[in-house]
């Protein structure tokens, strides 16, 4: 099927959701197995409890688990405070989690301790801007002085009193939420499920068509699609291709030229590879420090390569920061870990 198309179904008896964009997987959400309360976007009322030298950060008791704060700046052991999960936790190693907690609804994203009221850059339209800045100022009257508003992309396409009651459902949770603080560790809200995030973040530009129900993966070819990101080879246009081979200390990932012997075939393999890189880690839920081996070219060609990069990795949602190349030719760059690894949820 052509168009954006949003796929809702169940894997295995859990919940999952696939955006299919021409024909071609673009995104993917599975609910975990035996889920822990301890998932991206969770919020927690947890415990401080030691600082971790060298590492400028502290330990925090939460519920089923530990996290780790990158803050030490006015915190004590004992002190009772709100994280949100940022990220899936290693194996062995505490639960990312920050004090900038985010309440999201897919118009508006009630952000406690950044006052302001802001509209997505993505609406360009000014009167259409200032009628949302004007609704946002009269529906976030009577929240808290330190609680901002950011209104998202989808607003353009929705009603006032759509806009109004969503902002009123996360303005109010967000003041019950940030002002439970007795107690001890405590899951507060829980992560939003594959389908809710599914409504929630693929909305802006609305899809084309949603298909719903048992047997739509199947429809869609879904399962198909995802096994093949079970398989460390990727085919790329043109003949190349590339492996990602996630190890323990970083994500490997080797450029080849394929059958392809041309003196272009280097520079041709490694942007098709540049290109398609940003959405194969998503897909995979791989992060954290990633190397690519690139097809060997000439490194005359290095500085049209890395715009192709930062082309390809601008839209990501993940944080991701391009380190440059390596003494070695190799290229590095660090992505955020927001998601479990897909083999975890398979």
């Amino acid at each position: 099927m052509k168009g954006r198309v949003v796929v809702l179904d169940q894997w295995k008896g859990r919940d999952a959701a696939a955006l299919v964009v021409d024909g071609r997987l673009e995104d993917l959400w599975i609910d975990p197995p035996g889920d822990d309360g301890l998932q991206p976007g969770a919020i927690l009322r947890g415990v401080v409890d030691r600082p971790v030298k060298g590492q400028g950060g502290v330990f925090v008791k939460l519920p089923g688990g530990m996290g780790f704060l990158r803050q030490v700046s006015g915190l004590a052991p004992g002190q009772r405070v709100i994280v949100q999960v940022t990220g899936a936790a290693e194996d062995g190693k505490a639960v990312p989690v920050s004090l900038r907690v985010l309440f999201k609804s897919q118009l508006a994203i009630v952000t406690p301790g950044a006052p302001g009221l802001n509209v997505s850059r993505r609406i360009k339209d000014e009167d259409t801007r200032a009628a949302l800045q004007a609704l946002a100022a009269e529906a976030m009257q009577g929240a808290a002085a330190d609680h901002g508003l950011i209104l998202r992309s989808a607003c353009e396409g929705a009603s006032d009193a759509e806009i109004g009651d969503d902002i009123a459902a996360m303005r109010d949770l967000a003041a019950a939420v940030m002002a439970d603080l007795s107690g001890g560790p405590e899951l507060l809200v829980e992560a939003p499920g594959a389908h809710d995030l599914a409504w929630r973040d693929w909305s802006d530009p609305a899809p084309d068509a949603v298909e719903q129900g048992r047997g739509v993966f199947d429809a869609m070819e879904v399962p198909a699609m995802i096994d093949a990101l079970r398989r460390p080879e990727v085919e790329l246009p043109g003949g190349g291709g590339m492996v990602i081979e996630p190890t323990r200390a970083l994500v490997a990932v080797d450029v080849n030229t394929g059958a392809d012997g041309s003196p272009a075939a280097g520079l041709k393999a490694n942007i098709a590879a540049a290109r398609d890189l940003p959405r194969q880690l998503r897909l995979r839920g791989l992060g954290g420090q990633v190397t690519v081996d690139f097809a060997p070219m000439p490194k005359k060609d290095r500085g049209t390569l890395e715009q192709v990069l930062r082309a390809a990795f601008k839209g990501e949602g993940a944080e991701t920061t391009l380190a440059g190349w390596t003494p070695l030719g190799c290229f590095e760059l660090q992505r955020k870990r927001d998601r479990l690894p897909l083999e975890a949820l398979l």
